[in-house]
């Protein structure tokens, strides 16, 4: 049982009465029923102090869920650093959605992560291309998501370790929706899907998709790192 932290804006669901319809707890609280029956799940919004990411949380996660939208520059940078030496020693990361923008993400990335997109309510095929991959496990050639906002390529990611997913849109564009990636001892795992309008962390294959990917960024026991001067182990 793995120790989970969903970190969620928190702004959507209390500002605009569209999308509390969707999400009237919070999408954290959708994403910590769809995780809660196998791991030690806690939650956390932007307006807690320190965001609720201290040095205490963090120490003790071994996975962060992160979902954000309008508030990517509220997020202060010494909680990002915070976030990026917990990744960087092997704490997984789950980057969802709108997130692709946050500063979290952009950091770890070393690139824009910028995209194409439009709200236009399309329907979405999410196609496994990796089917081997056990963030796949359980899953059939394809996840059809009725109305979806579209996300398009060129995305400024960097290649993906491995890709499990390919979206189509209705409107043709196609994107690269979960893109696994190791920063450090960290295992990074970015999903597309999830808009805030759209009831998407109720979908019973998109709930599977996120506990087989906390599974796979559970931080495994391995060798240590050890940096610095190294004197010789042979006389």
């Amino acid at each position: 049982m793995a120790t989970v932290t969903i970190w969620n804006e928190y702004r959507h669901e209390r500002e605009d009465d569209e999308v509390a319809a969707v999400y009237p707890d919070g999408i954290h609280a959708t994403l910590a029923d769809a995780l809660e029956a196998d791991h030690d799940v806690r939650t956390a919004t932007l307006d807690e102090p320190e965001h609720g990411l201290t040095d205490e949380v963090l120490e003790s996660t071994d996975v962060l869920l992160w979902w954000g939208h309008r508030a990517h520059d509220e997020v202060a940078d010494d909680v990002v650093d915070r976030v990026q030496e917990r990744v960087l020693e092997g704490m997984g990361l789950l980057v969802l959605h709108s997130a692709h923008f946050s500063k979290v993400f952009k950091r770890l990335m070393g690139t824009t992560c910028n995209l194409q997109w439009r709200e236009s309510g399309e329907t979405e095929r999410l196609w496994v291309v990796d089917p081997g991959h056990p963030i796949a496990d359980g899953l059939e050639e394809y996840v059809e998501l009725p109305e979806t906002e579209m996300y398009g390529e060129p995305f400024d990611v960097p290649e993906p370790d491995r890709l499990v997913f390919t979206s189509w849109f209705e409107g043709g564009e196609v994107f690269r929706s979960g893109c696994c990636y190791r920063r450090g001892n960290g295992r990074i795992f970015y999903f597309r899907p999830g808009h805030e309008t759209y009831p998407i962390y109720e979908n019973e294959e998109i709930r599977q998709v996120l506990r087989n990917a906390v599974e796979w960024a559970t931080p495994t026991r391995g060798s240590p790192r050890t940096f610095g001067n190294r004197p010789r182990d042979e006389p």
